[in-house]
């Protein structure tokens, strides 16, 4: 009896000993971690977490408390990305809303000021600023376009719609400028309709603004081509040209919204960097893909893919 109650005593300071020594090693361990998730805030770094643990629940814990370092640095790298694009959205819009606000200013000084204008030459001023205001209200419309489809906002009915149609229609809305400026058309559109399930005017503003681009930057080829075609499970319509193309290191980003190549500065040229943007969105809207392929004064193409729907 003297023998179990003597076994029975060593068990029980045993686990008080135990008891103590775990609680105390636990208290080190939070101690520890504090200090470490303090650093980390202190110092603003990227740094994980490391504490050794005998204890299961201290090593879940760790495993949290780096999950959610891990997702704040995440939170930290995103604000600062937009915060930057936002800077430069505003900075960019401030230059392509100056510049023909500029001009506007310059043709009312121009009406007001110069009284031996004549009829036709007034005729001629008011045109300019007409064109020159519409432009204006275009990309301000472009901009907000492009901000409700970010904070999803857009409202996109779907409905089956031929890609044949909406392509040949689209290049027939260039007929005129191909012409003026000389830039043969080549269109390999198939008779076959090629359903998908899309937005009619929003198909049409993607190869709208993909023709327009092409225009704009590939006009010195001397050619704008247009093919519907199938690819593997997928649908295809290509935009392309045989211009100066687009050079590797603007490739990535030329889908970035206010993002324009360094000549897109040029009056001549009239990029606003939303376009590409917009036609991004929009095609992403509808469940599909759009991609850029270029090699200069070989061949430059802009390529959407869709899933086909059946007949």
């Amino acid at each position: 009896m003297i023998l179990i109650l003597s076994f029975a005593i060593v068990v029980l300071v045993s686990i008080i000993v135990w008891q103590w020594y775990s609680g105390r090693k636990l208290k080190s361990n939070v101690q520890e971690i504090t200090d470490k998730i303090s650093d980390i805030i202190m110092q603003e770094t990227a740094e994980k977490v490391l504490v050794t643990s005998g204890q299961n629940t201290v090593r879940q814990l760790l495993v949290q408390i780096n999950r959610l370092l891990d997702y704040n640095q995440k939170v930290i790298a995103d604000y600062a990305r937009t915060k930057e694009s936002q800077r430069k959205l505003i900075s960019n819009m401030s230059h392509d809303l100056k510049t023909p606000l500029t001009v506007i200013l310059g043709y009312t000084e121009k009406l007001n000021q110069d009284k031996q204008l004549s009829k036709k030459e007034e005729q001629q001023v008011l045109q300019r600023l007409n064109e020159k205001v519409n432009a204006m209200i275009a990309l301000i419309n472009q901009f907000f376009d492009l901000v409700k489809l970010e904070a999803e906002d857009y409202a996109i009915p779907l409905s089956k719609i031929s890609l044949s149609e909406i392509s040949r229609q689209s290049v027939l809305d260039f007929y005129d400028l191909l012409s003026s400026r000389n830039i043969r058309v080549e269109i390999d559109i198939p008779n076959r309709p090629f359903y998908i399930l899309a937005n009619r005017d929003a198909l049409h503003r993607i190869l709208s603004n993909l023709i327009s681009n092409s225009i704009h930057y590939g006009s010195d080829g001397g050619v704008l081509g247009v093919t519907v075609r199938e690819e593997g499970d997928y649908v295809a319509v290509d935009v392309w040209d045989r211009g100066k193309g687009i050079a590797e290191a603007h490739r990535d980003r030329v889908f970035e919204r206010l993002y324009t190549l360094d000549d897109a500065r040029n009056p001549n040229f009239q990029g606003s960097g939303l376009g590409l943007s917009i036609s991004k969105r929009l095609t992403e809207e509808m469940q599909g893909t759009i991609a850029l392929s270029s090699t200069p004064y070989h061949k430059t193409t802009f390529t959407c893919k869709f899933r086909p729907l059946s007949y």
